[in-house]
């Protein structure tokens, strides 16, 4: 296999010896891939990220509405409209979703009570170890409201509180103390028999519906605190990502691992500061060689600032591969959904509790307790 570079500058690959290994150049390969397509689909990165979140947040909300006429029909035992239930709003159950994993690390089982969230939660964990938090900053629709809060503030207001850096770097350690609490109790604290009794208890049967109802009715308490969260988020940059999400923290560890990361060239460099101002995680990219920070998610808003082209980049490989921010953003966006779609087409989705034992459990909800 060869790869020539005609002076119009396209790319023909003529596969001659396709199987034979030691001729092929991986690198090139991607890399001259990424040069025809990454240089005709110039788009600003961040007008991307945003129209990929708004499309998810849509597509969350039309989930969530169908959901809520699934229950409707659970609720009537039957006697509504019935319409299937979409296996995604088992993505908000993150603490089943690691009791199955646990579960399926132990025994091989894979949670057939609640799969769709299982697979989500590993889709989340797999793309963390290639694209950094990458999660965060082009899916999380809690990070896309985040994002939205501070540019609330920044247009509509010029208060921004900023915590001092020693509070600031206590007040992150928030986040990883959940994350150890709910790893300790989990991992350490539970028996292999404990969370397989709890995977099957009626209360996790039900699950996501009783999360529905936790949400159509909210108490004065839990309305008092979203509303707080939403304030301290409006002039608190990304408060709540940045000191109290657990999950964030998990995909931040996983991190330092990722095959991707952020690089800066010294040589290239000017100092004027751009990236630095555009950084969700108010890292100082200017001063760093390669960004191994766990508060990077990985948006590119660095690249996209930077009006030096090649000095920031998103690298890999010790920088023997460099990505053009449209190839890395479609590759991880890419990713992820294959993995979901994976799961669906190999029987890893759909849950296999059946409507009957909905049925005779829905109206007992408030019966149902935590194991």
């Amino acid at each position: 296999m060869s790869i020539d570079m005609a002076s119009t500058g396209h790319t023909s690959i003529h596969f001659r010896n396709l199987f034979d290994l030691h001729h092929i150049n991986f690198f090139q390969v991607i890399v001259q891939w990424q040069y025809r397509w990454g240089g005709i689909l110039k788009v600003h990165i961040k007008n991307l990220r945003h129209t990929i979140q708004i499309a998810l947040t849509l597509f969350l909300l039309y989930t969530g509405w169908q959901f809520y006429k699934f229950v409707l029909h659970v609720q009537s035992s039957g006697s509504a409209p019935f319409i299937d239930k979409p296996a995604a709003v088992e993505g908000f159950l993150p603490i089943s979703a690691l009791l199955g994993l646990k579960q399926w690390l132990l025994t091989g089982i894979y949670d057939p009570i609640h799969p769709a969230g299982l697979t989500i939660f590993l889709a989340v964990l797999l793309t963390a170890f290639i694209f950094k938090k990458g999660f965060c900053s082009w899916l999380c629709p809690i990070g896309a409201l985040s994002e939205l809060l501070t540019g609330f503030r920044i247009r509509y207001s010029k208060t921004n509180i900023k915590i001092p850096g020693i509070l600031d770097k206590s007040l992150m350690s928030i986040k990883y103390l959940l994350l150890a609490f709910f790893a300790k109790v989990i991992i350490l604290d539970m028996s292999l028999k404990d969370v397989q009794a709890f995977l099957v208890s009626p209360y996790n049967l039900v699950a996501d519906i009783k999360m529905l109802y936790f949400f159509l009715d909210i108490g004065k308490v839990t309305a008092i605190v979203l509303l707080v969260l939403v304030v301290l988020s409006i002039f608190i940059k990304q408060f709540w990502c940045r000191y109290l999400c657990p999950y964030g923290a998990l995909q931040g560890l996983l991190s330092f691992l990722s095959l991707f990361k952020i690089n800066r060239n010294r040589d290239l460099c000017i100092n004027c500061g751009s990236c630095n101002k555009s950084c969700p995680g108010m890292i100082n990219v200017s001063e760093k060689q390669v960004v191994n920070s766990p508060e990077c998610t990985g948006c590119l808003n660095c690249i996209d600032v930077c009006p030096i082209e090649g000095c920031v980049t998103v690298s890999s490989f010790r920088n023997k591969l460099n990505l053009k921010p449209l190839i890395f953003a479609g590759t991880f966006v890419g990713t992820f959904f294959g993995l979901l779609l994976i799961a669906q087409l190999t029987g890893y989705w759909e849950s296999t509790v059946k409507l009957e034992t909905l049925y005779r459990l829905t109206p007992h909800l408030d019966l149902l307790k935590h194991p």
